[in-house]
């Protein structure tokens, strides 16, 4: 959507076996042999087998004779085949379907007297790959479902790789990692039909969650406009956990981090982002690769919310327990950096698929704290990545491996790929005093990573128990919180995200416990999804523990905070026969003049005869590119192209949705017809027939109070 697309063009090639000549395309020259088969030769260097063995023919298996069998010693057929089987590698538990991109990341502010981590000294630019994932669908999903989305980051630091390990949300569903498996094991496809694929509107989830108080705060955040981004750009990133920041000194703070996006927060409706689902599988992937090919470069800052354990100790959550999340209200998040994505991966797999993130890979200056999730997974990660990648050895591949030295006395293993040379394997040894390589040893100087030892709160050390603080009792005071602070629209799409999904729900029980869970975050919001369940309004669930009421965190809504801007946004804008060449070439330049990316629409790709006599090739066709995958629209056709339109379903439908879904209409007057046939009120904010300043305007916002007309 960042530039034409491309169109695939069914072509055939004759084989004229008889040729005297071979064809030339640059430097690869093509032939073909008796059997038809094209023979390439030249090209970037000589086809090897992986020994580097030069390929003199890579058409044709060795038999024997033309027809006979195909023989065991073809040696390159072999290698071929057996690569070809091994190529693909087990896909993540969860966080499957994914999408990277490299960049830098660049401290701004001096937060010395916080951490000592080199990464934060202000100025210092540090290279980074990001990767932005789903997490309950497999890799061959789709981009679009209701779901929360991973979102990390891998600092090539000159103290050794940090690995940032966050979702697109600030808390999640549970409390301690001991659950986690039974989270996934609920969430993912049911055990003995094998679908719904990326999904939560089933029954194993809700029976899960209904019996789980501690994921109802995660439930409203998930079924809220949190759940469905418009664009893995436009959407903020949360390391979940309370870690610490240690200065040289060794004194430590919490810490909360937070990554901003420059373009603001954007989210879709329901109804638009099933509609996205089924025009374009990849949406948010290309949206992220096509952005970067473009030099739209994304941008996020990254914050930091630092607290110490007075603080702490005040408030009437845990700041350990990741089923919260400090209200920016009452500690607001400084900037200290940010992070641009400039460059694409050269190779997917490679790369965003091989790459491997550890919430144990810290540098010196960041340390963790006694979350009991976070706790677990610094095990989990680093376990899975050897059943993921088949060895002790990953760290080496390219996309993983630290941009500063690496020494230890770490051996073998699976795919070693260094070659450590001397018999110096172990120590203390006293090979120098025989003038042999001795090795590397610990470090005793604070450059070395140190665990801080600070006591951050009380109960932090004692007996060995298997319980949890009885603050991490209150399941509901901040999802209450999270509800008022949404706007009346917000409010409404989440009401909304709770009826599909429990719709799709079949016991009984569970749907009965799912509302009178509800009733403790709001008696208004179990009852509208009670009614919208067609059930009657169960008795409150019992509260462990009994919710206070906290006061509104305007922060945390998408709305309220939604920038007014069309960079880095798409505006599609549709034509026919006919169209002013003035007006369109007017708007594309206005759209570009503010960052924004034009695309024509069109019902054919080729040759639409503009008002001036002129022929434009267009960016996407109607059946293709609906409105769903752009920001705001404009209709800018004449009326002979209109008087053809509104006689099309699909003119009328891309029309409709960008009006349903409460973007910003343009239109010429000629066009109306076609606006009058898809039933849009030319009367409220946002229809215009204005092409200029206020269209631009217009298109950097959505109409939200629409909905409630």
């Amino acid at each position: 959507m960042f530039g034409p697309p491309t169109h695939i063009v069914p072509t055939s090639m004759a084989f004229d076996q008889a040729q005297a000549s071979p064809r030339r395309d640059n430097n690869v020259t093509l032939q073909f042999g008796r059997g038809g088969d094209p023979q390439q030769h030249g090209g970037e260097g000589n086809l090897t087998t992986n020994q580097g063995i030069i390929v003199s023919d890579n058409q044709n298996s060795l038999k024997a004779g033309t027809r006979g069998p195909t023989l065991l010693e073809d040696f390159v057929l072999r290698e071929k085949i057996f690569h070809f089987d091994h190529e693909r590698i087990p896909e993540r538990i969860v966080h499957a379907r994914g999408s990277g991109a490299h960049g830098y990341f660049e401290a701004t502010e001096d937060i010395s007297h916080l951490s000592k981590a080199h990464v934060f000294k202000k100025g210092t630019k540090t290279p980074v790959f990001a990767r932005f994932s789903t997490v309950v669908g497999g890799a061959g999903s789709v981009d679009t479902p209701r779901d929360v989305r991973g979102f990390s980051v891998k600092f090539y630091t000159d103290e050794g790789n940090w690995d940032f390990v966050g979702n697109n949300m600030p808390v999640f569903f549970i409390q301690d990692a001991i659950k986690f498996p039974d989270l996934i094991h609920a969430v993912k496809m049911e055990a003995d039909r094998g679908y719904p694929q990326a999904a939560t509107a089933h029954d194993t989830f809700w029976d899960w969650a209904t019996l789980m108080p501690e994921s109802t705060h995660m439930q409203l955040w998930a079924m809220s406009d949190r759940g469905l981004p418009r664009s893995l750009r436009m959407m903020e990133g949360f390391g979940i956990h309370t870690f610490q920041l240690v200065n040289e000194s060794g004194d430590a703070h919490f810490v909360k981090f937070h990554w901003k996006p420059k373009l603001g927060v954007q989210s879709t409706l329901w109804d638009e982002t099933t509609k996205i689902q089924g025009a374009d599988n990849d949406y948010h992937r290309k949206d992220l690769f096509e952005a970067i090919e473009s030099g739209m470069y994304p941008e996020w800052q990254l914050g930091i919310q630092v607290f110490d354990k007075k603080f702490a100790d005040a408030q009437p959550y845990d700041v350990l327990d990741s089923t919260k999340l400090i209200p920016e209200e009452d500690v607001p998040v400084k900037f200290i950096g940010r992070m641009v994505l400039n460059r694409n991966p050269d190779n997917f797999f490679a790369e965003t698929e091989q790459v491997a993130f550890c919430p144990s890979n810290v540098v010196p200056g960041i340390d963790f704290s006694d979350d009991p999730l976070l706790q677990g997974r610094l095990f989990s990660y680093l376990d899975t990545q050897k059943s993921r990648l088949g060895t002790s050895n990953f760290h080496q591949l390219p996309i993983n491996h630290p941009k500063v030295p690496v020494r230890n006395f770490q051996r073998d293993g699976m795919m070693q790929m260094s070659i450590p040379k001397g018999r110096a394997s172990y120590e203390p040894n006293s090979l120098y005093e025989a003038d042999e390589p001795t090795g590397p040893r610990a470090c005793p100087f604070a450059s070395a990573f140190r665990t801080s030892d600070e006591v951050t709160g009380p109960r932090q050390r004692g007996p060995k128990l298997r319980a949890r603080d009885e603050r991490f009792a209150d399941h509901y005071s901040q999802a209450r919180q999270y509800w008022k602070s949404l706007t009346e629209s917000e409010q409404n799409h989440t009401v909304g995200g709770f009826v599909f999904e429990l719709s799709q729900v079949s016991l009984p029980h569970v749907l009965k416990r799912a509302v009178a869970n509800l009733r403790n975050v709001d008696e208004s919001l179990a009852r509208r999804v009670a009614q919208g369940l067609g059930i009657e309004l169960p008795e409150k669930l019992k509260a462990l523990r009994e919710p206070v009421d906290l006061p509104a965190s305007p922060a945390v809504s998408i709305q309220r905070n939604a920038k007014q801007t069309i960079e880095g946004r798409v505006i599609g804008i549709l034509i026919n026969e006919g169209s002013d060449k003035e007006k369109i070439e007017h708007l594309k330049n206005m759209i570009r003049e503010h960052n924004g990316v034009p695309a024509l629409i069109a019902p054919r790709a080729h040759g639409i005869k503009l008002s001036d006599g002129s022929k434009v090739d267009v960016d996407g066709i109607l059946a293709g590119m609906p409105s769903v995958v752009f920001d705001a629209v404009a209709v800018v056709l004449s009326e002979e192209g209109t008087d053809k339109l509104v006689k099309e379903l699909t003119a009328v439908q891309w029309v409709q949705d960008a009006y349903a879904h409460l973007k910003a209409i343009s239109y010429t007057k000629e066009s109306q017809g076609l606006l009058e046939k898809a039933g849009v009120d030319m009367n409220v904010r946002g229809i215009s027939t204005d092409l200029g300043a206020e269209f631009i305007k217009n298109a950097g916002t959505r109409f939200w109070e629409r909905e409630l007309l």
